[in-house]
């Protein structure tokens, strides 16, 4: 058993200042944004690195772009798909909390659907294949899932279920009882993070057919959130959704496991050559 030491979601306060029309206000950055801005400066090295090799179709600038693009399909995308899927209840009683994103609420599926929209426009507008960008971003994804998710952990937020294992963590109940938990937090950060990079990085250090990158990514991620969704706790406000052991998470996944498959199926069928690398001479 470890004893969870309760950290300060507040990296830094700042204040009060004084701000016009606000105010006297205190300005706080949290360990959770922190960790987002970690997995895009992630995302934006590791694309360099890839656009740098030699016969690549991409340039810097072409990944400064989607990059930018993104970050708005993440943040957009996670904060509306969270409302959508999860905060019914926290927007009825408050219909201004759709924009406190610094107040917590953030979906992976929601983010997805952004990033896939906003690389869509970036492919459309930068006339390249859809297959090969969704491919070409597939390996930058994980290390930022996994930042998040350690976010969470210092959040103390999302919790498994009680366990007696040797590694679970006990952690203060508000009712001043003391819970030994599952880390699920930590769990989806080894698997969806670090596990699930190393996977895809290492099947895209060499030229895959189009599609074959993105499809692996979903199949990966889904394969590992459904995992651990088995131990880790529902959302409150949503609890089982059948059977006393579905849960929103696997259900979201579950299209996504469908859809990578696919996609990977479709890859191998056709055997498009990608075109983030130049063709081979002769």
């Amino acid at each position: 058993m470890i004893n969870y030491p309760g950290f300060d979601p507040v990296a830094l306060a700042i204040g009060p200042v004084t701000l016009p029309w606000l105010g006297a206000v205190t300005l706080k950055l949290r360990w959770y944004g922190i960790m987002y801005v970690i997995g895009f400066l992630a995302a934006w090295w590791l694309a360099r690195r890839r656009a740098a090799r030699p016969g690549s179709t991409w340039t810097p600038i072409d990944v400064d772009d989607l990059i930018f693009f993104a970050v708005f399909g993440v943040i957009l995308g996670g904060r509306l798909g969270w409302l959508a899927f999860y905060g019914h209840e926290a927007l009825a009683s408050d219909p201004s909390y759709w924009y406190k994103i610094w107040e917590g609420g953030m979906s992976f599926h929601g983010g997805l659907l952004g990033v896939m929209i906003a690389l869509a426009v970036f492919a459309y507008r930068r006339g390249r294949a859809l297959g090969d960008v969704w491919d070409f971003t597939a390996p930058l994804c994980a290390i930022g899932l996994g930042a998040g998710r350690v976010g969470n952990f210092i959040n103390g937020e999302l919790w498994g279920k009680p366990t007696g294992v040797a590694w679970g963590f006990a952690v203060h109940q508000p009712d001043g009882s003391v819970q030994v938990l599952h880390a699920s937090q930590l769990y989806e950060a080894g698997l969806e993070g670090a596990l699930l990079f190393v996977l895809v990085w290492w099947f895209t250090s060499t030229s895959r057919p189009r599609w074959a990158a993105a499809g692996l990514f979903g199949v990966g991620y889904s394969c590992f959130r459904i995992l651990v969704e088995f131990v880790r706790v529902p959302d409150a406000q949503l609890g089982y959704l059948a059977g006393g052991w579905l849960t929103m998470g696997m259900l979201l996944s579950l299209p996504m496991l469908v859809a990578g498959a696919a996609m990977i199926g479709y890859a191998y069928w056709r055997h498009v050559a990608s075109g983030n690398q130049q063709p081979s001479a002769g």
